[in-house]
């Protein structure tokens, strides 16, 4: 069969999971509907919608509860918070509006029940604990959420832990100076995320905090959306050393789509803060008027969106490349400890695999390159269903 007719039989036949997607920030814009399709490549149309999961076979997708790092002070952390909660309310109004689509999932065998209903399973993830301040209870009110793993960090260093990076000129470069690794309060974070049956995630965070937290838990851990770092120098990628502890003690290193990680080139400062300046607008602009309600104004937008990208053209990567990082990671780790994290919506578009619609392409490129079948149940979903059941059968607490 050709790979990509084979491609298309396997994701109508099997569970996928994709552990990363930022999502929710286009249900921050009024008027955005993840029932309807949208357009790939687009500033408002995302990459993700219920449609475009149907057609790539997406069964799963955990959603990001994504906050920015900002101040260490009482009133950042009062704001992290209420950010955080902002976006779980609006994925609550989803799940409500969207019944016969999808369903929230908290475990294995829910996302197996929804996937056998024909409706896509949502699990929720929160990258960075920022939003947790310094009061460890309010993990547990995230949890009761549905939130299921934490990213404990995110693009530059915090409360609970080092990151692997700073921020410079609005672009990651790696972290200066020593890497403390986790702190008392991240000890505390994770000690209790093992007691809710929730999974720590160490994309992000620093080497010393990802030898930390092995040494502090028995459960396995996932790096949601990462790569390898022998395959592309990039801060944001794990060093085999790291991927080998990682499943040393049964966890999963999800591969990312993001095109910086998977072929570093040089930053252009001024192209991230033009971005950054037009996304800011368009956020600013859909908190008060819904989209479509004056297509004037969607489109200029949208032409000002394809004016940066003629102006600053991207640096791309393609499924090979994403192929390329999970043959590397099979290598120093084996097939059951890796798996698929694209940060859609956060950056992760490919050239032949901008949106959901496009996963079986990638599935197609690891069918060419002798992946079985069995395989690809594996990176597809397998592995990380594995550990989250272990890190569930590890809590103290119910899920």
């Amino acid at each position: 069969m050709e790979p990509q007719t084979a491609a298309l039989a396997f994701h109508a036949a099997h569970f996928t999971v994709d552990t990363h997607c930022d999502t929710p920030l286009s249900l921050a814009l009024r008027g955005y509907d993840l029932g309807a399709r949208h357009p790939a490549g687009t500033l408002l149309g995302g990459d993700v919608d219920l449609p475009r999961m149907r057609d790539g076979g997406l069964a799963a997708a955990f959603f990001a509860v994504y906050v920015g790092q900002g101040p260490r002070t009482p009133e950042g952390f009062a704001g992290a918070r209420q950010a955080a909660l902002g976006i779980l309310d609006r994925l609550d109004r989803m799940f409500a509006a969207f019944p016969g689509e999808c369903e929230r999932a908290l475990t294995p065998a829910d996302a197996a029940r929804i996937h056998r209903t024909g409706r896509r399973a949502i699990f929720l993830g929160m990258e960075n604990g920022y939003p947790l301040g310094l009061d460890l209870a309010l993990l547990d009110d995230y949890h009761r959420r549905g939130v299921r793993y934490l990213t404990l960090c995110h693009a530059t260093d915090n409360d609970l832990c080092a990151a692997c990076t700073t921020v410079s000129a609005g672009a990651m470069v790696p972290r200066p100076g020593p890497d403390p690794g986790l702190s008392p309060f991240g000890a505390e974070v994770v000690a209790r995320m093992h007691r809710l049956g929730m999974m720590v995630d160490v994309s992000h965070v620093s080497e010393q905090t990802v030898l930390d937290v092995l040494a502090l838990t028995q459960a396995p851990v996932l790096a949601s959306h990462s790569g390898a770092r022998a395959v592309a120098d990039h801060p944001r990628n794990l060093p085999d050393r790291q991927i080998q502890a990682i499943a040393a003690q049964g966890g999963v290193v999800q591969v990312t789509f993001v095109p910086e990680f998977l072929r570093p080139q040089p930053a252009s400062a001024e192209a991230d803060q033009a971005r950054e300046a037009l996304w800011r607008r368009a956020k600013a602009h859909y908190a008060e008027q819904a989209i479509g309600a004056d297509p004037a104004v969607d489109a200029g937008f949208e032409r000002e969106h394809q004016a940066l990208l003629l102006a600053f053209p991207p640096v791309t990567a393609g499924v090979a490349d994403v192929a390329d990082h999970l043959d590397h990671v099979v290598r120093v780790a084996g097939i059951d400890h890796v798996g698929i994290g694209s940060d859609f919506d956060g950056g992760g578009r490919l050239r032949e695999c901008q949106d959901a619609a496009g996963l079986p392409r990638l599935t197609a490129e690891l069918i060419r390159r002798g992946y079985s079948e069995r395989e690809l149940e594996k990176i597809w979903g397998g592995n990380l269903m594995r550990v989250l059941q272990a890190v569930l059968e590890r809590a103290d607490a119910g899920c």
